[in-house]
């Protein structure tokens, strides 16, 4: 990837980076980088809890924000690898939450759109990847914060075993569970950083050599016997599509995910961050507040019943890889929109942690891939589970999945077949499913750019003419690089009463811009030869 695209990335992507170097410091850095290095070249963020010398970091805190002496390790062992840190990442404040909507420096949204939330907490991280601004980044994972934004935008993330990527330098959210995860485009670039990023560290207490278990290349995958998907039918229909092969009883695995956010490990977040929680209350958004300080609401006594039951759970735990190599679930039951999660940030938060949270208590590895996308073109997620130090076993699974990866975008301007940029579809290998019409409620602009836009107008819209194509979802990324403003994805209605994806244009933008309804699509428009 070049550098001069990554910056032109930058200004456009809303809500996703907080800090980034400026464009020259980024060029002079790629012209010095020894080409012989396993990462040469490779553009990265990182979520902005984690240290990079040279930018502030802040977790989703101005007030808390200061500026490190040194990069984090593992973002030190990157950089020496060739890899260009482009930027710090927006998140979740103090990396609690795992919708992506705790942040004063704005809300990024799923790459997929239809106000889909972006996931969290390293939501920035996230998108960034999945907009093709870069090819991975890091983040964090305490409670899911690696897994459910793969999950809410179609890419890979890694939740290492617990210290195998150092935690040196990056701001404790539960210091004994914090983990520094990956989001790559796929499982080779994937692997790749993990093999740089890992690596015992002396002066991290928290760090662990690994200790790598046997690679397991034919694995037992077993599936739970009883799953709650909230109601969502096509995220049940989404995950039906695998099989494993063995059920498992998965109650004690969910009983301690409860501990984490129900339990005394909320005040281990008070360990590091109640000094400055008291000091600076009007710093805190409410809703991260309100999370940090039910914590005060725990006793030491409660603090040793909880690991006793933790013991308890984690004994029980160990006995499914007597029967199983790899636990299969779905990443979320659910997805929610950004609406949705105003009405119940924290009820819903914990509805989205219900399949991730007790991975790291339970000392587990995770990797999360895509599993194609709901009939109404949501995007579904498979996460494998594995014991500590397993990892290279889950990637190897990951990549035997029977995954049903392609979407379905609708065109209405310049990609349909013959116009001017029809080829970037073409050479993301999409494919063309054939001609269709929206539903009588849309209106079609040439915006003053030239560029058509098409404008949801149930009073008084029209019918228009698109075409359906089928792409990869791993290409999406690269095709919304092409993408500017006002256009973004959103859900589109056709004539026969199906939604697909599609490419929408902001109300706003159609001022000034001439409406070409009246001509049914863009082909007509163009024929008629209609400037104005």
């Amino acid at each position: 990837m070049d550098i001069d695209d990554v910056v032109a990335e930058l200004a456009g992507a809303e809500g996703v980076w907080i800090s980034t170097f400026p464009a020259d410091q980024l060029r002079e850095r790629a012209r010095e980088i020894d080409p012989a290095l396993p990462l040469a070249g490779i553009p990265f963020g990182v979520k902005d809890n984690i240290d990079v010398a040279g930018l502030p970091t802040t977790a989703g805190c101005p007030d808390f924000a200061y500026r490190p002496a040194r990069s984090a390790a593992v973002v030190q062992r990157l950089v020496d690898a060739g890899a260009i840190v482009v930027g710090k990442t927006n998140l979740d404040q103090f990396a609690t939450g795992l919708t992506g909507t705790r942040s004063p420096y704005g809300t990024p949204e799923s790459v997929f759109g239809n106000g889909l939330i972006a996931g969290g907490s390293s939501s920035g991280s996230a998108v960034a990847v999945a907009n093709g601004t870069v090819p991975f980044a890091l983040g964090t994972d305490t409670a899911g914060s690696g897994r459910v934004p793969a999950a809410f935008n179609g890419i890979v993330g890694i939740k290492p075993t617990r210290g195998l990527l150092s935690t040196l330098g990056v701001v404790p959210a539960c210091r004994s569970l914090d983990c520094v995860s990956v989001f790559a485009t796929d499982l080779t670039l994937a692997g790749r950083v993990m093999r740089v990023a890992a690596g015992f560290e002396r002066d991290d207490p928290w760090s662990r050599p690994d200790r790598r278990r046997p690679l397991t290349t034919a694995p037992r995958i077993g599936v739970p016997e009883k799953l709650d998907f909230f109601g969502d039918a096509g995220q049940e229909k989404a995950f039906a599509r695998f099989a494993g092969d063995l059920t498992v009883d998965i109650g004690p695995l969910l009983e301690a995910g409860d501990l984490l956010y129900r339990g005394p490990w909320v005040a281990e977040r008070l360990a590091d961050l109640g000094d400055f929680l008291a000091a600076h209350p009007g710093s805190v958004l409410p809703v991260t507040r309100r999370v940090l300080e039910t914590g005060q609401g725990f006793t030491a006594a409660d603090a040793f019943r909880a690991q006793h039951r933790l013991r308890e759970l984690r004994h029980a735990a160990d006995r499914l890889w007597e029967r199983i190599d790899v636990l299969a679930l779905p990443t979320v039951g659910t997805t929610f929109t950004r609406a949705e999660i105003a009405e119940d940030p924290i009820g819903r938060n914990l509805t989205l942690g219900r399949y991730t949270q007790f991975a790291n208590l339970l000392d587990m590895a995770a990797v999360t891939v895509p599993n194609g996308f709901t009939a109404d073109g949501r995007p579904a997620s498979i996460t494998l589970f594995g014991p500590a130090f397993s990892d290279e076993t889950l990637r190897l699974a990951a990549r035997a999945l029977p995954v049903d990866d392609r979407m379905t975008i609708a065109v209405a301007g310049l990609h349909l077949s013959g116009e001017p940029r029809n080829g970037e579809l073409l050479e993301l290998g999409a494919t063309l499913l054939g001609p269709a019409r929206t539903a009588p409620c849309y209106r079609l602009y040439r915006l003053p750019s030239g560029v058509p836009g098409l404008v949801r107008d149930p009073d008084g819209g029209a019918a228009i003419d698109v075409e359906l194509w089928e792409l990869p979802a791993a290409r999406l990324g690269g095709f919304l690089a092409g993408i500017r403003a006002p256009l973004g994805l959103g859900r589109v209605a056709l004539a026969d009463g199906a939604e697909v994806t599609g490419f929408l244009c902001e109300a706003y933008a159609t001022a000034g811009a001439l409406d070409i309804t009246a001509g049914g699509g863009w082909r007509n428009h163009r024929r008629r030869g209609a400037d104005s």
